[in-house]
């Protein structure tokens, strides 16, 4: 009687392993064959072909940048709408960061500018702005002249352009600054300007930058001005 039992229990204790092992072979094996979660959730990942409705059609599916920014509403004033273009394709970006770094800039460049400092120069402005500043220095040199200058500081700075242009973002600003500019002779004697009167000066400048550039320092690109 014991042993008829422990037959049978040994009958079943196969019978359940042959079951098991089949589980195994259907379920818990890979074939090749499966398809990715992405392709059966309808989304693409990099590198693979896009999705197909049942009509054959390509289905694209946005990423989620892509998707948020669609919802985003444009702004109506042209000033703001390029500056939120140039903050969605360059993500650090901050205006008031950027306006700041403006009046450091003008500051330096309009120093340098009387100071015929060329090396402190050349980093802050494009080529062709360069250039321009530099035929002046080299004239002055030249006639044997110098500029007596004390900025004294600026009263206002605003934003009057923003763009973007494919990868280049060009952002224009006017200055109202102060300061005290004399051009003298080798003599000493002042040819233009005056070295005691503070002047007071509208300028209009221009920055750029590639936005996909590692360089994160912008461009002096374009000038124009008036005394006011």
């Amino acid at each position: 009687m014991g042993n008829s039992q422990f037959l049978e229990i040994l009958v079943l204790a196969m019978v359940a392993g042959v079951v098991l092992f089949r589980l195994y072979t259907v379920l818990g094996r890979r074939t090749g064959n499966e398809r990715p979660p992405q392709e059966r959730y309808g989304m693409n990942a990099p590198g693979q072909k896009p999705a197909t409705d049942p009509s054959g059609k390509v289905v694209t599916l946005p990423d989620r940048t892509q998707r948020a920014e669609a919802n985003i509403e444009r702004p109506s004033d042209p000033v703001a709408r390029g500056l939120m273009d140039i903050k969605l394709a360059d993500r650090h970006f901050d205006t008031d960061s950027f306006i700041a770094g403006a009046r450091q800039a003008y500051e330096m460049i309009v120093t340098a500018f009387a100071a015929g400092a060329r090396d402190d120069l050349r980093p802050l402005l494009s080529g062709e702005v360069f250039a321009a500043f530099d035929g002046v220095i080299r004239g002055r040199e030249q006639r044997g002249e110098k500029v007596e200058f004390t900025f004294v500081g600026l009263d206002d700075v605003k934003i009057t352009e923003a763009a973007l242009n494919a990868r280049d973002a060009e952002i224009t600003l006017s200055f109202k600054s102060k300061f005290i500019s004399a051009t003298v002779d080798a003599q000493g004697n002042v040819l233009e300007g005056d070295a005691k009167q503070v002047q007071t000066v509208n300028d209009i400048w221009t920055f750029a930058r590639d936005v996909r550039s590692s360089d994160p320092n912008w461009q002096l690109v374009s000038t124009s001005g008036a005394e006011a």
